[in-house]
């Protein structure tokens, strides 16, 4: 099923037809579709140490294409491994959008089950975001959402529109305590912007790798923060905040962010991408199960 109401028509059939026509080199390579929970990009192996990433719809190119730009910007400078870019390439007849070529980063999406001490890696995660946050952003696009004020209309919707599913009331309570902490109004940091469980990669038991860069750039800390909920659990949660020593206007904002997130994410995916819904549901639960905290 796919994802999107405009989405390209892309298959195996069509990636190797993109990669012989630019990588001649590599026409002997099997080329087969990655599972994954991305809603952006659709992936696809190429051979066993590369892989390629073509947005799904018209506006994922703006993402993919400023992946490209941040990730060589970005490497050596974090604790966790990143996607290298091997080479982009830009629309052409055969696929009406730019794709990209990486290198393979072995691992696991995130999930407790492959995590050997849970605080250990939000502590891991956490010194990624504080890595990112050092760097200059002279010159990164700017990003994260909008300020929680703005989003008040669309997320009290949501919740509305989910109160067959959740306590409505209780999470009106969660959204109107995040929406009152003052807005940031500090300078830019870097940030990721998209710290889900499908975008960290595990092995051995800890997280080694951070993917999709497609909304990275210079904005609220908070940003990345929003990982305390929709990564970990409760032992998790307070190790990152305590690694991150994030304050509690940052922490509100954070929480906020996350709600409003995972709300939006249940009704649109849940037929097309039960899985990723299953996640967004989950981080609506750690957010209730703190109560108005």
């Amino acid at each position: 099923m796919k994802l999107h109401h405009d989405e390209f028509d892309i298959d195996a059939a069509l990636v190797g037809e993109l990669v012989r026509g630019r990588f001649p080199e590599l026409a002997r390579r099997a080329v087969r579709a990655v599972e994954s929970m991305g809603t952006v990009n659709a992936i696809f192996r190429i051979g066993d140490d590369l892989c390629a990433r073509l947005p799904r719809q018209p506006r994922g190119v703006p993402s993919l294409e400023r992946e490209a730009w941040v990730l060589p910007r970005l490497a050596g400078h974090v604790p966790l491994r990143i996607p290298r870019v091997v080479d982009a390439m830009p629309a052409g007849d055969v696929y009406p959008g730019p794709w990209t070529l990486f290198d393979w980063i072995p691992g696991e999406p995130y999930a407790p089950s492959l995590i050997d001490d849970e605080a250990a890696a939000a502590r891991e995660l956490a010194g990624f975001v504080a890595a990112l946050r050092q760097l200059d952003p002279a010159g990164a696009p700017r990003a994260g959402r909008a300020p929680l004020a703005r989003l008040d209309a669309v997320t009290c919707e949501a919740i509305e529109a989910l109160a067959d599913d959740f306590d409505a009331r209780a999470l009106h309570a969660a959204w109107a305590r995040a929406r009152a902490t003052p807005p940031w109004d500090s300078a830019p940091v870097w940030i990721h912007a998209d710290l889900l469980r499908p975008n960290l990669l595990v092995s051995g038991g800890r997280i080694v790798a951070v993917l999709d860069f497609g909304s990275a750039g210079a904005g609220d800390p908070a940003a990345d923060v929003i990982a305390a909920w929709s990564v970990f659990g409760a032992a998790g949660r307070a190790a990152y905040r305590a690694a991150l020593a994030a304050d509690e206007a940052t922490w509100q904002r954070a929480r906020g962010y996350a709600l409003h997130q995972a709300l939006l994410i249940v009704p649109y995916y849940r037929r097309s991408n039960p899985r990723f819904a299953e996640l967004a549901v989950r981080t609506i639960a750690e957010i209730l199960a703190e109560g108005n905290s």
